[in-house]
């Protein structure tokens, strides 16, 4: 049995406070480019159509809507989130995309996930694994809920290496990022985005992480520049 934490609740309680604003702030700061990481992470996923899905941190649900465009009829997805919030709009997003077959929205912890052994095809989390509180835990309940020869996919921020546009990234993510984040919200987590990217484990680490969470074949690979990193693992 798996207690909420109060990192737990803080972080589902900061997200369902900027809900309302959250694509408009994503497309807004990643200037759309955030549509191709998680196409590029889709990708990676098996089976290549239809297939059994499972969206940890699904938050607004891009993610679990970019699985059911590539996958094509047949494909089902479970969204989990801390945030209620969050996960009503994605059901209205599912709803005016004709899609609110295809995905079923859960409010669970990934530390503790409702599912039973090997009962998807491939489980991925996007921009969310670095928000779960106990990290380790909720990585081996994402292999745990994937069958053998699945795939596990995660979608996270990183620091570019680099000393010019390593500086560059970190003065946007630090000072300029929290400010127009500010504008348009008055929740913290545009605040809490760039401490919790900059405290994110290097690659090689979280790779290393994944293994031992019960993943085979690890491999990274960053993109636009080391601003975001692309793991896949073999269940």
């Amino acid at each position: 049995m798996y207690r909420l934490t109060d990192r737990n609740r803080h972080i589902g309680n900061m997200f369902s406070s900027i809900a309302p604003r959250y694509d408009f702030l994503n497309r807004l700061l990643s200037l759309g480019v955030d549509r191709r990481w998680r196409r590029l992470a889709v990708a990676e996923t098996v089976p290549s159509a239809g297939g059994r899905f499972l969206d940890v941190a699904t938050g607004t649900a891009d993610m679990a809507l970019e699985i059911l465009r590539r996958k094509g009829p047949g494909a089902s997805v479970a969204g989990v989130d801390l945030s209620v919030e969050m996960m009503r709009v994605g059901q209205e997003k599912c709803a005016r995309a004709r899609r609110s077959r295809g995905v079923a929205f859960l409010r669970a912890p990934a530390e503790c996930l409702p599912f039973r052994d090997a009962s998807f095809d491939s489980a991925c989390v996007a921009f969310g694994i670095r928000n779960v509180a106990d990290r380790e835990r909720g990585l081996r309940e994402m292999c745990r809920a994937v069958r053998h020869g699945g795939r596990v996919v995660v979608l996270e921020f990183s620091s570019p290496p680099g000393t010019f546009f390593g500086a560059l990234y970190r003065f946007y993510f630090k000072s300029v990022l929290p400010r127009i984040g500010g504008i348009f919200s008055r929740g913290s987590a545009y605040a809490y985005l760039p401490e919790s990217v900059l405290a994110f484990p290097e690659p090689p680490a979280f790779a290393e992480m994944m293994r031992a969470a019960g993943c085979a074949s690890v491999t990274h690979r960053p993109l636009t520049f080391g601003i975001v990193t692309l793991y896949v693992g073999v269940r």
